[in-house]
């Protein structure tokens, strides 16, 4: 059931009618994430954005697309000049996950809120080098079953104080490449040690040092293979930090 008609806001109102079971954000949606046990959704768009109404038109009001959404999620659509409290939190998640701000934010959350993977514009069928927004939304809910949940060091808190614990080096572009490389052969599921290191160092290049990714979870071979080779190749000095 979609909740939005009783809204105020008018970007909330332009949703009233997508076949998406949305939730304005409150304790409700919150509660019933954790009750169902299921990831949310969360959409952060305003009236005016252009990108907002083209996802919304893609996406939102696509039947298909709207009974995978809600099948897999708690689906939550946000007005950030209604609360712009909560655009900022969940935008200042998506920066320290590494990627481009922007709008319409689209975040996945876990069942308690806590964000794990996220974007912006998301087209119905792959196109600008980005997914289709369908395959998407099972990508991410496998994420999230197979307990492999990526935080930013500095988003999650503790994982800065872990990295530092585990590894006792600063952030460089070696460190960088081997935690990416972890990211890729969970995430990805590659098979080869080479090609995940190539992956880990194309990202490290791509998308700069100033994000660090921690997986919180090891629950494949090659998760557990990386991390060995990451504990392995510390005393040799092969990434040590600059001093």
């Amino acid at each position: 059931m979609n909740r939005l008609a009783g809204e105020t806001s008018p970007y909330l109102l332009q949703h009233k009618h997508n076949p998406v079971d949305w939730w304005p954000w409150g304790t409700e949606a919150l509660a019933e994430a954790k009750r169902a046990n299921k990831p949310i959704l969360l959409s952060v768009g305003y009236a005016a954005c252009h990108w907002c109404h083209v996802m919304a038109h893609e996406s939102f009001e696509d039947a298909a697309t709207a009974q995978v959404m809600n099948d897999l999620f708690v689906n939550i659509k946000v007005d950030r000049e209604e609360r712009p409290d909560i655009d900022q939190i969940y935008m200042s998640a998506l920066h320290h996950l590494g990627e481009h701000g922007g709008w319409p934010l689209t975040m996945f959350l876990t069942p308690d809120g806590e964000p794990f993977w996220g974007g912006t514009y998301f087209p119905k069928t792959s196109r600008y080098g980005k997914p289709a927004f369908i395959n998407l939304l099972r990508v991410a809910t496998g994420r999230l079953q197979s307990g492999v949940v990526v935080y930013s060091c500095a988003l999650a808190g503790l994982g800065g104080a872990l990295y530092a614990a585990l590894y006792s080096l600063e952030p460089t572009l070696g460190s960088l490449f081997i935690l990416k490389a972890v990211e890729a052969a969970i995430l990805a599921g590659i098979g080869s040690v080479t090609g995940a290191l190539l992956g880990g160092v194309i990202l490290g290049v791509t998308e700069g040092v100033g994000s660090i990714y921690l997986p919180l979870a090891f629950r494949d071979a090659y998760g557990l293979v990386f991390l060995v080779l990451i504990l392995l190749f510390k005393p040799a000095g092969l990434f040590a930090g600059r001093r």
